[in-house]
């Protein structure tokens, strides 16, 4: 058995930590499942990796947490939804139609709900690609915007050093001066003229 890791979490186990997470809160599972799941892929404890995400990667990705709650309410909104429809759809059916159903028509009618669930799972799962594709543009922007906070930190500190730099030579230049002013007196002669002399 191997040990678990104890080191610090890199960007990449951040990212898949953020994204199992909000995948499992999407689709109605619990964020303990999504902390063994990536657990597993790291090589860690899930207790690290809950206590990773709820100390530090939770805060990057409250609206990403907010948008999945929302997917996962209107997800479970138009399963409800397409239950009740297609329970009222039978009980339409059963109440128009008195006579009794033949076999035959009672598959011809579940096949048709069966070609009708097909065609939302596809739906379903055109949707799930662009969510997935939607959140890969997420981290990209949010991989974009670190770098021109770190280009912008960088710069910030670029300015403060020359600054530093700049005072340094002003103050150099003035203590120059005032030691060659120092160097410089005057005296008067017999005639009472000022003479300079230089120390």
């Amino acid at each position: 058995m191997t040990s678990t890791r104890q080191d610090a979490w890199t960007e990449d186990e951040d990212l898949m930590l953020a994204d199992t997470v909000l995948k499992h809160i999407r689709e109605g599972g619990t964020q303990l499942q999504a902390f063994e799941k990536v657990g597993k892929k790291v090589n860690r404890t899930a207790a690290a990796c809950g206590f990773r995400w709820n100390s530090y990667v939770r805060k990057q990705y409250k609206a990403g947490i907010e948008l999945a709650k929302k997917q996962r309410k209107n997800s479970l909104k138009k399963n409800e939804e397409d239950s009740n429809r297609i329970v009222k759809q039978v009980e339409t059916e059963v109440n128009n139609d008195k006579q009794q159903w033949t076999l035959s028509e009672v598959f011809q009618y579940l096949s048709s709900l069966k070609d009708e669930k097909e065609y939302l799972y596809e739906q379903n799962k055109a949707l799930k690609k662009k969510v997935e594709t939607l959140n890969e543009t997420v981290k990209q922007m949010e991989a974009s915007c670190e770098k021109y906070k770190h280009d912008y930190r960088t710069l910030v500190e670029d300015h403060s050093s020359l600054l530093i730099i700049l005072d340094k030579a002003r103050k150099l230049a003035m203590l120059e001066e005032e030691e060659h002013q120092d160097k410089i007196r005057f005296q008067m002669d017999k005639n009472g003229n000022l003479q300079r002399i230089e120390k």
